[in-house]
This record gives structure tokens, C-alpha cells and sequence, in this order.
């Protein structure tokens, strides 16, 4: 988890459900999923509490999602994460990246005994930075 070769794996992947993806620019969410989307990735917005993200449709939860998702980013609550992943599993992610400040060793688990690439307590956007380069 967390290694320098499963960040990169994961970065390569370009559909990424963003969970818990908030309509207001000032929350984290928001920014980071901005970000992915101008450097060429597919950002799927999933929160039940919004219709829509900067015109795309937002679903309710993973289940619901039409499309193909490869990463799942979580932007909840630790206690959240478990559910998150069994959804995640459930639709065929190939990895789950919980964002700073969204710690559970159980939903990690749960996604590496399941065979998914995991990151936790790291931000996806600032990784990709770090990683590609680029600015904000």
C-alpha cells in the first residue's frame, strides 16, 4: 500500500469515480476531481446528494454507475470506506485510492484480499504533481 509502483500503476488508469464529489469549488473534492478531469481523465461523480457535476451526471452510488470504472478515489468518512469497496468490488474497479484524512485498514483489506490496487492517506491529485509534474 502506498508504494511509489501502485501510485503509478493507479495514475495510469484514466476512469476514476470520484465518491463523495461535492458541486461547491471550495471543498477538496471538487478541485481534485477539477484537476483529473483537465489532465485527461474520466471523472464519474458519485454523491446522492447533487444531480450533476459541471454537466455530468452524478449517481447515487457505484452500483449505479453505467460506465466502466477502473479507480474509485473516496472522499467520505473512514466508517464509509467498507461499504465504498464492496461496491467497488461489486462493479470491477481495479483500485481504490482513499483520499487524506480517510484511514481504514478494514476497507483496505477488504480491497487487497480482493485483489485491488490500494492507496490510503494520500491525496490523488498531489501524487499525480509529484509524480507527472504540472501545476495546480
Amino acid at each position: 500500500m502506498n508504494e511509489e509502483e501502485t501510485i503509478r500503476k493507479i495514475l495510469g488508469m484514466k476512469s476514476v469515480a470520484i465518491v463523495g464529489i461535492s458541486d461547491n469549488p471550495e471543498r477538496p473534492s471538487f478541485a481534485v476531481a477539477k484537476h483529473l478531469m483537465e489532465s485527461g481523465y474520466e471523472v464519474v461523480p458519485v454523491n446522492p446528494g447533487i444531480s450533476e457535476w459541471l454537466g455530468k451526471k452524478s449517481f447515487p452510488d457505484l452500483r449505479s454507475v453505467l460506465q466502466k470504472v477502473e479507480v474509485v478515489d473516496i472522499f467520505r468518512k473512514p466508517s464509509a470506506a467498507p461499504e465504498i469497496v464492496e461496491q467497488a468490488i461489486e462493479i470491477g474497479a481495479k483500485a481504490v485510492w482513499m483520499q487524506e484524512g480517510v484511514v481504514s485498514p478494514e476497507a483496505a483489506q477488504k480491497a487487497e484480499s480482493a485483489g485491488l490496487l490500494v492507496v490510503m492517506d494520500k491525496c490523488m491529485m498531489k501524487e499525480r504533481l509529484r509524480i507527472l509534474g504540472g501545476s495546480v
